[in-house]
């Protein structure tokens, strides 16, 4: 019967030839195959080898050091398809540089282009990422000056008078992916991951091109161990496995802890103080948002301030049993992790793969989602996707906004020395944010305000002082904050000047006091 050697990391980097094009798994620093990564790096350090590699992969993998940040050396890499670099400073600045060819993906279609690519198909053909900057019509997903003149990615396809984007297949030569155990056969699985990712998808990928499927593993045992349903992906497929030697450093399970089993479901903790938040003006922002929620709501939180606070105010205010939290990664229930750890979560009651996640957010769309954001402009359009000179890429933004019928974006009015301080359920502005976050017309189209009112989807934008919605005639002020002056700390600030309801109200003052729960029961409940 086919199976895997078992080789040192070194040698698993010896595999890779110059010129080759690599897939790998994970997010964040989840699922990532260190003992490998790293390897690869010293070979290219030490050797000058391997060069011009192709890097593909649908997620942010790093922790701003480790993950993917191994390839981040000019030479080594000359192209990168990717989802999102926002916790890869090393690799932005290769492509803010432009010292590499780089070109974005949503990361939901990247994740099922896999699928595509195994199943022989065209490309993933889809209705997510027309009118952003992904269109080809309009950017292509291209990051920087050097990719501009380089061949598409995409195309626009007509099928029964309607158009779509189609993402080209990407032949593979590797995939690298991290499992748990391992038996002697080669069967590989993930149960210690805290995310289900798109393994299998991107091994039978890698087959259809006739590449190798290289893997990680923690534990290693004996034939007839593992029960057949816990197998990810069969060792029949998987071409070599690297035993990890040092599991604390180099397989651990997020950036911020080697193992715990509450995140990957093996047990339930007990909630503690610890999970209650500060009143900060990240929080703030949460409180408001989240009263666009409605009972039974099945909503998801990207990244930023959404899952930094959505979870722990969900839990503060006692509405678990109301409402369904998702995340991109396959979460459903619990209190997701934000920062270097997003897309994981404790005590959560199901998590399915990655990949069919998107199923749902492509497909039906969740109530409502909770996203963060850089500008927005008159017409609705927001940029989550380039700010400043770093090109952070999409991750699951466009994909999630698509098609969720109710987008609520969640941003400080200002950015960049902003601070607040809440006086007697009051806002207060101590200083100022030096940089314009609504702005005549934004840098990137992230999410197309026009798409969105022609098909009557509802869209809020939530600030610790203002909120608006995209109504038909452009983006309308509905509500400002106790204690701000509309003229001074709202209009002046603006690039434009917004529709101002006839019906301008103030925001609940509860929203800013900061000892408990401020009603959030009570407001979905009525």
């Amino acid at each position: 019967m086919k199976q895997p050697t078992f080789i040192s990391a070194k040698e698993a980097a010896a595999m890779i030839e110059s010129g080759s094009t690599i897939a790998t798994i994970g997010m964040t620093l989840v699922s990532a195959s260190e003992s490998i990564l790293k390897a690869l790096k010293e070979r290219f350090l030490q050797e000058n080898r391997p060069q011009g590699l192709t890097l593909v992969h649908s997620c942010g993998q790093s922790d701003r050091d480790r993950g993917i940040q191994h390839f981040a050396h000019e030479g080594m890499l000359h192209r990168i398809i990717g989802g999102h670099w926002g916790l890869q400073p090393k690799m932005m600045e290769l492509i803010s540089q432009n010292k590499i060819l780089a070109y974005c993906i949503p990361q939901g279609q990247f994740a099922q282009l896999y699928r595509s690519m195994a199943g022989g198909e065209p490309g993933k053909i889809t209705k997510v990422g027309l009118g952003t900057f992904v269109d080809p019509r309009m950017e292509g997903g291209k990051m920087n000056e050097l990719t501009k003149s380089a061949p598409d990615i995409s195309d626009i396809v007509t099928i029964d008078g309607e158009e779509y984007m189609r993402y080209r297949p990407i032949p593979l030569d590797y995939v690298i992916i991290r499992g748990t155990a391992v038996d002697e056969m080669g069967n590989l699985t993930t149960d210690e991951e805290a995310m289900s990712l798109e393994v299998f998808s991107a091994v039978m990928a890698c087959k259809k091109y006739g590449g190798k499927v290289i893997a990680q593993a923690k534990y290693k045992v004996q034939n007839g161990q593992l029960h057949c349903k816990r197998v990810t992906v069969p060792g029949v497929f998987i071409d070599a496995v690297v035993m990890c030697e040092n599991p604390e450093i180099d397989h651990r399970q997020t950036h911020s802890f080697a193992f715990d089993p509450a995140y990957c479901g093996d047990i339930k903790v007990p909630i503690t103080n610890s999970d209650v938040l500060p009143l900060t003006v990240r929080k703030l922002i949460g409180r408001r948002a989240l009263m666009e929620l409605s009972a039974n709501d099945v909503l998801n939180v990207g990244t930023g301030i959404p899952n930094d606070v959505v979870g722990p105010i969900i839990s503060e205010e006692g509405i678990g049993e109301d409402v369904t939290i998702t995340v991109e990664s396959g979460i459903y229930g619990g209190i997701p992790l934000g920062g270097v750890d997003f897309g994981i979560a404790k005590n959560n009651f199901a998590l399915i793969r990655h990949d069919d996640q998107f199923d749902y957010y492509n497909g039906a769309g969740v109530d409502i989602t909770f996203m963060g954001a850089g500008q927005v402009d008159p017409a609705g359009n927001v940029n989550a996707t380039k700010l400043g000179p770093m090109p952070t890429g999409a991750g699951g933004f466009i994909d999630i906004t698509t098609n969720a019928k109710h987008v609520v974006f969640c941003s400080t009015f200002t950015g960049k020395g902003l601070k607040c301080e809440f006086t007697d359920g009051r806002l207060n502005i101590v200083q100022e944010g030096s940089l314009i976050k609504f702005v005549k017309k934004v840098d990137q189209i992230s999410y197309n305000g026009q798409i969105a009112r022609d098909k009557k989807q509802k869209m809020h934008y939530v600030t610790e002082r203002a909120v608006f919605e995209l109504c038909p005639e452009g983006l309308v002020l509905t509500e400002i904050a106790p204690g701000i002056d509309l003229k001074k700390q709202v209009l002046d600030l603006m690039e434009f000047e917004p529709i101002i309801s006839p019906n301008l109200k103030e925001m609940k003052a509860e929203l800013f006091c900061g000892n408990g729960p401020f009603g959030l029961k009570d407001l979905i409940r009525a």
